[in-house]
């Protein structure tokens, strides 16, 4: 008792910072939206909910969230499993250069793609002058250019938590898959993926969870014309004045993720018991 007591008593500094600065602070932002008048009301989030312009803002968050997922998936599993198979000198080096944009400020990263993707932008400059297009073409303030920055950013999150995985891969198992008939590709796809699933779980909160929550990145590269969920409560809050509209979007947002942490977890789950029972 005296043993776990102590235990108890070294979780009490962070269980305090977070009840302080994380907790309270959500209470005080969705307690209100349950009160508009006074009295208990879900007025505000049937507003929110009957509203096609937000609605449509919403949809679009999450399809660009969705989206960015799965190409960071796709981008990120070939390049993790090369970097696995690496001498551990090598397999640092290319780690630090994989994760060096993270040091880099999202603003700046999202400037930089501005000069690539403008109109006279480096892309569309190249495009006029090897005669693929006449005209410049609209590639910045759009979904794919939000999507272009969001796997920028992000990209290095998954690599991060696919390389962990799939260096516990023991190549025993490939040389196994190999004996038996399987190709390389064919080991790859049936042997190494499955095995690397709890990474891409992992991946893909942290990927979507980061992609729905991003300001920076949506507001220079989407414009007013792709607002997300971010830059939506940032105009009702600081723009308009409007806390109440703010906080109800926020909350949507924890629920949101929240629902789609669990359904990756429940995957998750269901593949280990799966794992388990072959």
């Amino acid at each position: 008792m005296k043993k776990n007591g102590w235990l108890y008593l070294l979780l009490f500094p962070g269980l305090l910072l977070l009840v302080l600065f994380l907790i309270i602070p959500l209470l005080r932002i969705i307690i209100p939206t349950f009160f508009p008048a006074g009295t208990v009301s879900f007025e505000l989030y049937q507003n929110f909910i009957t509203n096609k312009f937000y609605l449509g803002i919403f949809f679009r968050t999450i399809r660009i969230s969705v989206i960015t997922c799965l190409i960071c998936i796709v981008l990120a599993v070939p390049v993790s499993y090369y970097i696995s198979r690496m001498g551990a000198a090598k397999k640092g080096l290319m780690i630090a250069l994989a994760t060096f944009p993270l040091l880099t400020n999202t603003v700046v990263r999202a400037f930089a793609w501005t000069t690539i993707l403008g109109k006279t932008g480096i892309l569309n400059t190249m495009l006029v002058s090897s005669g693929l297009i006449s005209e410049p073409i609209q590639l910045l303030y759009t979904e794919g250019a939000i999507i272009v920055g969001s796997v920028y950013l992000f990209l290095p999150i998954m690599l991060i938590s696919l390389v962990g995985v799939m260096e516990n891969i023991s190549d025993e198992i490939q040389e196994a898959a190999l004996s038996l008939g399987a190709n390389r590709l064919v080991t790859f796809i049936r042997i190494i993926i499955p095995l690397s699933m709890p990474g891409i779980i992992v991946g893909c909160v942290l990927v979507f969870a980061g992609t729905a929550s991003a300001y920076s990145t949506p507001l220079m590269l989407g414009g007013n014309r792709n607002m997300v969920m971010s830059t939506l409560i940032y105009q009702q809050a600081m723009l308009l004045g409007n806390w109440n509209s703010a906080s109800v979007i926020a909350a949507l947002m924890i629920v949101t993720s929240y629902v789609v942490v669990n359904v990756l977890n429940h995957i998750a789950a269901k593949l280990n018991k799966a794992e388990a029972s072959e």
